[in-house]
């Protein structure tokens, strides 16, 4: 019993390093050259998601908001960890920048990239997203956007999740959530 116990103890505090290790880096862009880097990379991936699935298109332009996170890098053995960074409109507009992380635990093993499209379809959740409220697990309610995959996507809590796989393989089957923290592009 104390063994298990222990175990416990130390899974829990795994999970909190990998947490917190995503929280050392700014969500900002720190650069000038970064910034322009992290634009160009957005740019790609919204190219990307169009091309595989043309309506998404019509999505963004209806949608109140949305964030797009070019690369999400993964990884994990028992205990799992993601971040990735991206950048956040409102009504077409760039209006700041945001970090996922995420951390995981259960029985899974492998590491994987991809991209990740959040719609937001009000105020409200656009707000919420902002206060850091929104938080999800993407692999329960994401809709792959590729060729023939997900033809028909509806909000849910007034948010839309699409996922562009990258390059990798992860075998999952774990309890784990997405949480997002939201920087304002600085007024100058």
């Amino acid at each position: 019993m104390k063994r298990k116990m222990l175990s416990s103890i130390g899974l829990l505090m795994a999970i909190g390093l990998i947490t917190l290790a995503g929280c050392a880096e700014p969500v900002t862009p720190s650069t000038p050259a970064s910034r322009d880097y992290m634009t160009a990379r957005v740019k790609g991936t919204i190219s990307e998601f169009v091309s595989a699935k043309p309506s998404i298109q019509k999505l963004m332009a209806s949608a109140y908001g949305y964030a797009v996170l070019p690369s999400i890098g993964t990884g994990a053995f028992v205990i799992g960890g993601a971040e990735g960074r991206g950048q956040v409109f409102e009504h077409g507009r760039l209006i700041g920048y945001c970090k996922m992380t995420s951390a995981s635990i259960g029985a899974q093993i492998g590491g994987q990239s991809y991209s990740e499209l959040i719609l937001f379809q009000n105020a409200s959740t656009m707000a919420a997203f902002k206060e850091g409220e929104t938080t999800f697990d993407a692999r329960a309610s994401a809709v792959v956007a590729a060729s023939g995959g997900g033809t028909a996507a509806n909000y849910v809590r007034g948010v839309l999740v699409y996922v562009l796989p990258s390059q990798g393989f992860m075998a999952q089957a774990a309890i784990g959530g997405q949480h997002f923290t939201f920087a304002p592009l600085l007024s100058n």
